[in-house]
């Protein structure tokens, strides 16, 4: 796999386990603690996990592949844990993006 497709799926997945992050705080949660509906967090809190997990493993794998800056590894995987966090993270990945050399085939 290319080190640009890699940090594309990357930004895509900060993306997607950022709004996970927020679904579960602004809406499973709420549901669990005011509606009685303990199962909201059942399923959106494991769908989280996986994901936090995931991106957790491609924050290290693109250290190595890409090569991310330490400081950024540390703010991706910091990022992964506190929300919104996830959507700064994603800007400073597509600053890396755009700097990158297009590939030749």
């Amino acid at each position: 796999m290319s080190s640009r497709l890699f940090l594309k799926l990357l930004i895509v997945m900060c993306l997607v386990e950022g709004i996970s992050t927020l679904v579960l705080f602004g809406v499973a949660m709420p549901m669990k603690y005011y509606a009685g509906r303990p199962e909201w967090v059942s399923v959106v809190g494991s769908l989280h996990g996986m994901l936090f997990l995931l991106v957790v493993a491609m924050f290290l794998v693109g250290r190595w592949l890409i090569p991310l800056t330490g400081r950024l590894t540390v703010l991706g995987l910091v990022g992964a844990i506190f929300p919104l966090v996830p959507f700064w993270v994603d800007v400073l990945l597509l600053r890396v993006l755009r700097e990158m050399p297009p590939e030749t085939s």
